[in-house]
């Protein structure tokens, strides 16, 4: 790579931490149990970072970026590695687009099998509702599974190729594809680390983070669902215009 390469690069990434950090310092949503803590309008964006910067300089930006957010006021929830889901979110999609879907599912994989082994993870959600007659358990990262199948399926290698061909035909469901992938690693990281760090660093017993589990079950879909619908309604215009202009991030 050449030096003028290489400044391009820098400069490119200096320039989306700048604008990731504008989009960490919006709230969003509540976190449940987390006093004063909200996720961000940067999860709307993490994932786009992965198709237009590739899977390291979008990681590197969302890393600045976040650091930038913390320096300027914004509260660290998890002892410095509030930047793990955004990377992670943006790691996954690009190396998608790279087509190196062993690595990406290998990441998330292993994120998914420490969230169900942590001992302050529910796995399973009791769940009544009456008006349908409905009552038992529930697998709690059900949504986290749907992901993980597509991630594993022939539909996330179509995905990419739909984001990075030049026809634009099925350019919306690619996106909605990866960033789908890409958001539900986000929550599977921030999950994660919600329990390890406030569970087994500051030390809330595991029963406490069981019931705060049964609450979460039944607003992270809607919450996620939110989140991809409004990252595929930017997305797909902004890949759109930057495939015209020749950036786009290509394999």
């Amino acid at each position: 790579m050449s030096r003028k390469s290489n400044t391009r690069q820098i400069a490119v990434v200096a320039t989306f931490a700048v604008v990731y950090f504008i989009f960490r310092m919006i709230p969003t949503f509540s976190m449940i149990g987390v006093s004063g803590g909200t996720f961000s309008l940067a999860d709307v964006i993490a994932p786009l970072y992965g198709m237009i910067l590739g899977p390291y300089s979008a990681a590197i930006s969302i890393t600045l970026g976040t650091f930038l957010a913390i320096a300027f006021g914004r509260p660290m929830i998890f002892l410095g590695l509030d930047f793990l889901p955004g990377a992670l979110d943006a790691l996954v999609v690009g190396l998608l687009m790279l087509k190196k879907r062993l690595i990406a599912t290998t990441i998330y994989v292993a994120f998914f099998l420490g969230f169900l082994v942590n001992p302050y993870t529910a796995i399973f959600v009791p769940v009544s509702i009456p008006f349908f007659n409905l009552n038992g358990f529930f697998f709690y990262a059900w949504l986290h599974l749907v992901a993980l199948i597509v991630l594993v399926s022939p539909l996330s290698k179509k995905a990419a190729n739909w984001v990075n061909d030049a026809s634009l035909a099925n350019l919306p469901l690619g996106v909605l594809i990866l960033v789908f992938v890409g958001t539900m690693t986000q929550h599977l990281v921030g999950g994660l680390l919600y329990e390890t760090v406030l569970g087994l660093f500051i030390g809330k017993a595991p029963d406490i983070f069981r019931l705060l589990w049964y609450t979460v079950f039944w607003f992270y879909p809607f919450e996620r669902g939110f989140i991809i619908i409004l990252s595929t309604i930017i997305g797909v215009p902004l890949v759109k215009a930057l495939k015209s202009s020749g950036f786009l991030h290509r394999s």
